[in-house]
């Protein structure tokens, strides 16, 4: 674009903001569809079924658009986002200024095809996760009454992946 053209040549560093929403993705009336629409350089991840929560395919078009990007990403994700966007930033923590995972889904509801009410056998995604910090400064932000994630998960999350934690109440 025109503007990106113009920020390389007066040395500004380009970031591009991905948009990750989660399961059932995010329609017209949510905040990360609001956001997206107010950062000139937001884009939503595509190539996502967003019916089918498979981890692998997720993490897989995130780390995609990140390639894709001139520069530097900001990731803002949500929800069973949040689980494709720590593995997809692990995997490229030179090109990912930093991530906000806000109300991530329980790893343990997922198993590696779908959620466990789909496939109840097998392993769930939460050992696919990285065990460590992510390599990328991160914000993890949590409520108390978040139906898909206890707080004190949510606190073992954060302290795991290194990031900051946010308490929404």
């Amino acid at each position: 674009t025109r503007r990106s053209k113009q920020a390389k040549r007066s040395g500004i560093v380009h970031h591009t903001t991905l948009i990750v929403p989660g399961f059932h993705g995010s329609g017209p009336e949510h905040w990360q569809t609001w956001m997206e629409s107010r950062l000139p350089d937001a884009r939503r991840v595509t190539g996502i079924d967003w019916e089918l929560p498979v981890l692998a395919l997720w993490a897989a078009e995130v780390r995609r658009e990140i390639d894709a990007a001139p520069g530097a990403v900001w990731i803002v994700a949500h929800s069973f986002g949040c689980l494709a966007s720590v593995i997809a930033a692990a995997d490229r923590p030179a090109k990912v200024a930093g991530l906000l995972l806000v109300a991530p889904a329980e790893p343990r509801r997922f198993s590696l095809f779908g959620t466990r009410e789909q496939y109840p056998g097998g392993d769930s995604v939460a050992a696919a996760l990285p065990a460590g910090q992510l390599g990328s400064p991160s914000l993890l932000v949590a409520s108390r009454n978040d139906p898909w994630l206890a707080f004190p998960r949510a606190q073992e999350l954060a302290e795991r992946w290194g990031s900051r934690l946010v308490d929404a109440g």
